[in-house]
């Protein structure tokens, strides 16, 4: 039998124990008795009241990762937006965690891939709930103008019972999400281990993700 308690506490960087972060979790979820409830409506606030920002992503700025700076800032990428999404559930009860992985988004835009070196996401991440005695994936990355003008479409929808990720397929017909290797699930983000692998997969890691660049996927 798994022990999920670990999905349940707060952590360096799912610090849910910060007063605004379980405040506005609580604030979200008000008057919703199931988790079934409280875990979609957690969903959708992250993934659209959170804009997506892919420059946020700099392993050497470790404030960025945390729950609350992502909270206070109002954007973020995969992995933050999935950190935040997971401490608002565990603030709330439901045990919660990041699964990361590689991806490759199909969608992505050439000046994107030249931008990084690769078409290959390294450690993208989403998050996990458990939810009725099984865990559900859960993708909140793209806010609705991102998706709509990235032409990220469909946008990943959540129902509470079934995992809501990036699609094989668009509505075209076209390869979209991708998932090339499983970086296991985490209880807390292995940050040395992503700083790492920047470090050796991606050639503009050295001179841009260390810096607070403004440049802008759009």
């Amino acid at each position: 039998m798994e022990d999920i308690s670990i999905y349940l506490q707060p952590t360096e960087f799912f610090d849910f124990d910060k007063k605004e972060v379980s405040d506005k979790a609580h604030e979200i979820t008000k008057g919703l008795k199931s988790d079934k409830e409280k875990a979609v409506k957690l969903f959708y606030w992250v993934r659209n009241e959170i804009k997506y920002n892919m420059m946020t992503y700099i392993p050497k700025v470790k404030k960025n990762f945390k729950a609350s700076e992502t909270l206070r800032r109002g954007d973020g990428f995969c992995v933050s937006k999935s950190i935040l999404l997971s401490s608002f559930a565990r603030a709330v009860g439901i045990p919660a965690r990041i699964h990361l992985v590689d991806l490759i988004n199909h969608k992505i835009s050439q000046k994107v891939i030249d931008f990084m070196g690769t078409n290959v996401m390294h450690y993208h991440g989403y998050s996990e709930f458990y939810l009725n005695n099984k865990w559900i994936k859960l993708t909140p990355s793209f806010d609705i103008n991102t998706a709509i003008k990235g032409k990220f479409l469909p946008m990943v929808e959540f129902d509470g019972e079934h995992d809501a990720i990036f699609p094989k397929f668009d509505n075209e017909g076209n390869v979209f999400g991708e998932y090339i290797m499983d970086r296991g699930v985490h209880a807390d983000l292995p940050l040395d281990d992503i700083d790492k692998v920047f470090s050796e997969k991606y050639t503009n890691y050295r001179s841009i993700f260390n810096k607070e660049s403004k440049w802008k996927v759009a």
